[in-house]
């Protein structure tokens, strides 16, 4: 088990910058030309890294339509079957070394989500510098060993997962040697209605199974993830595209440019308040204690007066004794005349 591991020359986990993935699905509407302008948006918007998925329809289901492969679990894909929905939504493998060129040339991270052993052959061929398990693969222990015996990070989402499920996929890792070993806190419904997400999980996630904890956003808007990263998440993951008026599988869920841009932002504002753990006062706040509570004469007191309630408060500013002298002042005398709105002080007093 590890706290912190690298992808891509960039160090993720506790104490780091915040990772924000940006997921490219179905997003490319089968042109590779709209592809290489998403990631172009991606690297302006801010994002660390893009995101692949690496199947065709034949690795990840079989071309039937029977009723078990018919969707109708109330998704936004209802109506269709498994393997004609994959067959529209899938990347050409042969575009993935490309636009993983054209990625990198900008700057950005380049991994994917393979679905079956072929997938992560092609992908140690085009030398990825990590791997991404999705929800649904979380229960396929041979896929998630075989990614692992690669020796390379590897993010899980756990979007369908019980904790057995999550403690049986990190075993599969730890048992071929591999501790880099990150998990997403995820809903699989898509768009993921606010009241399921129940981001405080994430903190337990971190004590649970202690390692690298992050979020696999399928909301709409940007307050999710601004707020997973309060609550400690390393790594955030959200669906991009260019325009949510194109033709995609994903286009419901999916975060246009401008979108993206402004929880980048968001992330990175949270990250600078967020700090550390400091009870010293800066400068300025050393300054502003001018404007704290101190004690006052409000009355004109004459040589040998008596304070009381009436001719002694605690007000603003702060250049008189500390309040909690108060009941200390209290039925002393004052040793000279003192005029209204002069600060105590303790020669004043005996």
């Amino acid at each position: 088990m590890v706290n912190n591991f690298e992808i891509g020359g960039k160090k993720i986990g506790s104490g780091y910058p915040t990772f924000v993935i940006a997921e490219l699905s179905a997003n490319h509407a089968n042109d590779f030309d709209i592809a290489v302008e998403t990631i172009k948006a991606m690297k302006d918007a801010g994002a660390d890294a893009v995101k692949f998925q690496t199947y065709s329809p034949d690795t990840i289901t079989i071309n039937c339509n029977k009723e078990d492969f018919q969707i109708k679990q109330g998704t936004i894909w209802d109506g269709q079957v498994l393997y004609n929905l994959y067959e529209d939504a899938y990347m050409p493998w042969e575009w993935q070394p490309k636009l993983k060129e054209i990625a990198e040339e900008l700057g950005l991270i380049v991994f994917s989500s393979p679905f079956d052993f072929s997938s992560v052959d092609f992908l140690e061929d085009m030398d990825v510098p990590a791997y991404k398990i999705a929800s649904y693969e979380i229960t396929d222990i041979p896929l998630i060993k075989y990614v692992a015996s690669k020796g390379k990070p590897i993010i899980i989402s756990t979007g369908i997962a019980t904790i057995d499920d999550i403690k049986l996929a990190l075993k599969a890792c730890y048992d071929v040697g591999n501790n880099q070993v990150a998990l997403l806190k995820c809903t699989s419904s898509y768009p993921s209605p606010l009241d399921e997400i129940n981001l405080k999980t994430i903190q337990d996630m971190d004590e649970r199974f202690d390692s690298v904890i992050g979020l696999s956003d399928h909301t709409m808007g940007v307050a999710v993830s601004i707020a997973a990263v309060a609550l400690g998440a390393n790594i955030i993951e959200k669906h991009f595209i260019l325009d949510r008026n194109m033709d995609s599988a994903d286009a419901e869920f999916s975060m246009e440019p401008d979108e993206f841009k402004m929880m980048v932002e968001g992330i990175r504002d949270v990250e600078k308040a967020l700090g550390h753990v400091n009870y010293e006062l800066t400068e300025k706040m050393e300054i502003n204690r001018d404007f704290s509570r101190s004690l006052y004469v409000v009355e004109d007191i004459k040589k040998g007066e008596i304070f009381t309630k009436e001719n002694v408060k605690s007000i603003r500013p702060g250049f008189g004794l500390h309040p909690k002298c108060y009941e200390e002042v209290l039925g002393k005398k004052s040793n000279c005349d003192i005029s209204r709105g002069t600060p105590l002080k303790k020669d004043m007093f005996v």
